[in-house]
């Protein structure tokens, strides 16, 4: 088969894609940003051509997560490339990863199925240095035929990266986790619990009006607000404060940050007359801190600061503590409600 029939052959069963985002597609990352349609947010696995590839052109990997797909589209302005997209349940490509989903099996499995070896006459592979942790280079070679290259962190360096021979510097290494790239992960923080905290909040609220001669409305509307108050402080501690202020926070554990924040709160609360008198400033204390604490350990997740092994020694010995602090401080609120 000629190259110029080969070509047209190709261009009938891969997707072409363009560099430029549409206003849709910022709109969709947009939203996914703040929790909408997160697990829907993915585009098929396969092969797709940017600009004008032919059989030479450079070939990308990436996870089907569409968020990381258009952050690598797009800065693929002025190169003729392929991209392969791997099945990675829509997670990506860091977190899939840690997963196993952006792996070694399902890259040698992508590269067979979807014929490459057809599509291009070299064997080789470039991909994000984020997701090394799941891909076994040698593996994938021995099996694929394919070599694995290594990129940049940031796709906004793989132009000189290509330039460069592709040879990356230290700085294309290095990972970085400034304000800014904490900053765009806190909408979805704070909208992924955001239902319990209002379900909890309705709750507290009306509960608050209990006291030892029975329910007064009076007393619920005063105390409740009240409530409402101090854990929604909570929670916007542990979602935004948390990550944007997570290098400053002392300690290395996210549930000690969490718990330091916890503190640093209630005081604040306490000095505005939101906790009441001391025993109630004290209850509230034991339930303000686990709630802070949770919600920044959950960031690990998102964070660069943590390994996978870290997490689970963490959680094995916090959230026992945070559960029963939790609970202390509920039965303690609820104890004062009838003195």
């Amino acid at each position: 088969m000629s190259e110029k029939v080969e070509q047209l052959h190709l261009t009938a069963i891969v997707n072409r894609v363009p560099t430029t985002l549409t206003k849709q597609d910022r709109l969709g990352d947009w939203k996914v940003r703040w929790g909408i349609n997160r697990m829907g947010y993915v585009v098929e696995p396969g092969i797709y051509a940017v600009n004008n590839p032919n059989s030479s052109s450079v070939v990308f990997v990436s996870a089907n997560y569409k968020l990381s797909f258009d952050a690598l589209r797009s800065q693929l302005e002025g190169l003729d490339a392929w991209i392969l997209v791997l099945d990675t349940k829509g997670i990506n490509v860091w977190c899939a990863a840690g997963k196993g989903t952006f792996g070694t099996e399902e890259l040698v499995k992508r590269i067979e199925v979807s014929r490459l070896a057809s599509v291009v006459n070299h064997r080789k592979l470039l991909l994000p240095q984020l997701g090394a942790v799941g891909v076994c280079a040698h593996e994938v070679c021995k099996r694929s035929g394919f070599s694995v290259i290594y990129g940049p962190v940031r796709a906004s360096d793989i132009k000189a990266f290509i330039k460069a021979g592709m040879k990356a510097t230290d700085e294309m290494r290095r990972v970085q986790f400034s304000l800014y790239d904490r900053l765009v992960l806190t909408p979805v923080e704070f909208v992924n619990s955001l239902k319990y905290l209002l379900v909890v909040m309705v709750v507290f609220f009306l509960l608050s009006g209990l006291n030892p001669k029975g329910f007064s409305r009076e007393l619920m509307f005063q105390n409740g607000l009240a409530s409402t108050v101090i854990l929604f402080a909570a929670y916007l501690a542990g979602t935004i404060a948390g990550p944007l202020l997570l290098p400053w926070i002392p300690g290395r554990s996210f549930a000690f940050k969490g718990t330091f924040l916890g503190l640093l709160v209630t005081a604040i609360l306490w000095n505005l007359a939101w906790t009441g008198h001391w025993a109630n400033t004290l209850a509230w204390l034991l339930l303000v801190l686990p709630v802070c604490s949770y919600l920044v350990m959950n960031f690990t997740g998102s964070s660069t600061y943590t390994s996978l092994s870290g997490v689970k020694k963490e959680m094995r010995v916090a959230v026992p503590l945070q559960i029963i602090s939790a609970f202390v401080g509920i039965v303690f609120l609820g104890i004062l409600r009838f003195i």
